[in-house]
């Protein structure tokens, strides 16, 4: 599904871009890819078991799969970063927060397989980055911001691509088709840091918001995050 000029959602089951399994609509978190002169970038990888579709998404579009040259995590969870493995094997430098990267190492219980009644693979991240950290990938310049509370690894990347600010904003909020916040059965979920989070995502301004499941935020994003603000400080202090 393409966003904007090569821009593009490859993978995600809850608005049916991929499928996992059925009566499943929360197995594979959303896939993104930005299209540079240089190669592709990705953003998040699903669970492993639809890569092929999204290998086939992309191809539909165009992309291929052997111009992935970097791929970063969002956060940890297996619907979000299990087929991180499959990438690396194929040569792909694979990105994300310290958090994240201990995690995916360890292939352990904040992956949350359990939820998904899988196992996580795991995987080594070839590129640990930092709050504030500024990229620059393939031409591209892409921060990178830390928002912990959903999961301790919780991070989201900004860049501006045709004259828009984009933010991959993972599982930091959750989808206008379920709630506010993401799932709050993560092993390290934090209510108190994550309303934190919530505070200082709420300030930034933006024009589009790729959210880690589910529809894409067009219009007014920032009106979103401080809705799911304001119900964290109603429901959590």
């Amino acid at each position: 599904m393409q966003i904007l000029k090569n821009l593009y959602q490859v993978g995600g089951d809850l608005n049916g871009v991929t499928f996992d399994e059925k009566g499943a609509l929360w197995n594979d978190g959303n896939s993104y890819i930005l299209q540079t002169q240089d190669g592709l970038i990705m953003f998040d990888c699903g669970c492993g078991n639809t890569m092929d579709q999204i290998f086939n998404n992309m191809k539909y579009w165009g992309l291929s799969p052997d111009d992935i040259r970097h791929c970063l995590l969002t956060h940890p969870h297996l619907d979000h970063s299990g087929g991180a493995h499959i990438l690396k094997d194929r040569g792909v430098e694979i990105i994300a927060i310290k958090e994240t990267a201990e995690a995916v190492a360890a292939g352990d219980e904040r992956c949350c397989g359990y939820l998904y009644h899988k196992k996580m693979m795991p995987v080594k991240v070839d590129k640990i980055v930092n709050e504030g950290d500024n990229l620059l990938l393939l031409g591209k310049r892409i921060e990178v911001m830390h928002f912990p509370g959903h999961t301790m690894g919780c991070t989201a990347y900004s860049f501006v691509h045709e004259k828009k600010h984009i933010v991959v904003s993972g599982d930091i909020i959750g989808t206008l088709l379920s709630g506010d916040f993401g799932w709050d059965g993560s092993i390290d979920f934090n209510k108190k840091i994550y309303t934190e989070s919530l505070g200082r995502f709420a300030k930034m301004d933006m024009h589009i918001m790729l959210p880690g499941h589910g529809l894409i935020y067009f219009h007014k994003p920032q009106w979103r995050i401080e809705e799911a603000l304001n119900s964290a400080l109603i429901q959590w202090r």
